[in-house]
């Protein structure tokens, strides 16, 4: 048979978790006792009623006390998990750890005890005073019990120490490496922009050579073209003069072949005739002026 047994302290708390529960239930069932009471004082007016008219009071009192009833489990669900939580947080603080088993919550004998617990060990201390201060899950005072608990919190926190200054060291370490990565990244990217400094100098040495050689074979070939250029002018003057002297040669025989024709002759006769004219009217002309 299960122990269903506390100690003093925790049965006060049971039983003021039990008067809670029980004044909750209560309120809920006068609710209920009320959708009945108003059905009769509302709809039960007339001494016969039909089959439809049954059945639709009772499906309307049936949505009035499935959802009172739902309301309940759902609150009593709800105010459980506070309560859980309440033991959670507060044997956290004692560095505890709490398990529930919840198949133990469907175990019919102690589901009885408990009905049992109500039922005399409640009613007998129905009017204990309750503690006004916030209840506490207060540790654990069995002399061998305390004194394990407290060598395993030491422990604990001993070994919280030493993984604090494990975790110290690590991360001074970790500091360090970050430090040297800086620094050889800072050396890589110096090195890339020297290479790169190199290559650019490489690159632009290799672009005047190139220039240079343009220019020198641009200059090469404006000397040639220059020269060229002196030896088609001295060869063109060469040619002016050759033709200017055949020319004239043309000329000259030209000219002396006309003279040689019979109309140079004829025209030479009547200049000569036009000339000896003149000279004879010059002469009258004097003889006159001087007559006058």
């Amino acid at each position: 048979m299960a122990d269903f047994r506390f100690n003093e302290h925790h049965q006060n708390e049971v039983i003021n978790y039990m008067r809670f529960a029980r004044s909750k239930r209560a309120l809920r069932l006068k609710t209920i006792d009320s959708c009945f009471q108003d059905l009769k004082d509302s709809r039960l007016m007339e001494e016969t009623y039909t089959v439809d008219e049954v059945s639709d009071m009772l499906d309307g009192l049936q949505v009035l006390v499935r959802g009172e009833v739902e309301m309940e489990l759902i609150n009593t669900a709800h105010t459980n998990v506070l309560l859980l939580r309440q033991l959670f947080s507060q044997a956290e603080k004692f560095y505890l750890r709490l398990q529930t088993d919840i198949s133990e919550l469907e175990n019919r004998e102690l589901l009885e005890q408990v009905a049992e617990f109500e039922k005399t060990d409640f009613k007998a201390n129905s009017k204990v005073n309750q503690e006004s201060s916030k209840p506490k899950l207060a540790p654990l005072n069995e002399g061998g019990v305390s004194e394990l608990l407290q060598k395993e919190i030491s422990r604990l926190q001993e070994d919280n120490d030493k993984m604090k200054a494990r975790l110290r060291t690590l991360e001074s370490q970790a500091m360090s490496a970050l430090d040297e990565k800086s620094k050889a990244e800072r050396a890589l990217k110096d090195l890339q922009k020297s290479q790169g400094d190199q290559q650019e100098i490489a690159n632009l040495e290799g672009t005047v050579a190139a220039i240079q050689a343009d220019f020198e074979k641009t200059l090469n070939a404006s000397a040639a073209s220059q020269k060229d250029l002196r030896d088609s002018l001295v060869s063109a003057k060469h040619d002016l003069l050759r033709v200017q002297e055949q020319l004239s040669l043309a000329e000259k025989e030209l000219d002396k072949k006309f003279q040689q024709t019979a109309a140079y002759r004829n025209m030479k006769e009547i200049l000569t005739k036009k000339n000896e004219q003149i000279k004879d009217l010059r002469k009258r002309l004097q003889r006159y002026e001087s007559d006058e």
